[in-house]
């Protein structure tokens, strides 16, 4: 008679719980090793195992799941560096920078849709061919022959209705601004 012996199947809590009892605390150390910080190696290795708890079912090889949560935590210590870089190049390059970018005030989206509605009203003054010629050139950023194309005119057209267009804008944001 031969005997057949089943493995339990452990849940993935109950095997994550096992392998954090069994396996923080090298993790971690792992973790340290690699980015030189206890708290981000510690946030590292909880994110790993989170990340191995919601792949459980998806895993191959259960058996393999503490290789897996090492992968994972130098995988996500190496994706920490790459961060922790971007940020010093960043503020170096911040740090370096003349002070002569200014912090926008608070009333700035208030003055900017000011700004723009008073552009939308100067272009509605316009007439319809040049307030066309300028919306599909400057707002689309087409080239005078698509302009021409779309509005079935010709390129001399298109750079007089454009030349006129702009210069009656112009004019009238002088008056207004």
């Amino acid at each position: 008679m031969t005997t057949v012996t089943v493995e339990p199947v452990w849940t993935a809590d109950e095997a994550l719980e096992a392998l954090y009892a069994a396996h923080w605390r090298r993790l971690v150390r792992l973790s340290v090793l690699l980015v030189h910080d206890q708290g981000m190696a510690e946030e590292i290795v909880q994110d790993a195992f989170v990340a191995v708890h919601a792949r459980w079912s998806r895993l191959r090889d259960p058996d393999r799941a503490l290789a897996y949560l090492r992968q994972t935590v130098v995988n996500r210590s190496r994706s920490a560096l790459r961060h922790r870089g971007v940020v010093r190049r960043y503020a170096a390059r911040e740090a370096a920078a003349p002070e002569t970018t200014q912090v926008p005030g608070a009333d700035e989206p208030a003055l900017a849709a000011d700004r723009r509605g008073t552009v939308l009203a100067a272009l509605r003054a316009l007439p319809q061919r040049q307030r066309e010629v300028l919306a599909l050139r400057y707002y689309l950023d087409l080239s005078e022959a698509e302009i021409a194309d779309t509005l079935g005119i010709s390129r001399g057209a298109v750079k007089s209705h454009a030349s006129r267009g702009a210069a009656t804008l112009r004019a009238l944001l002088e008056e207004e601004l």
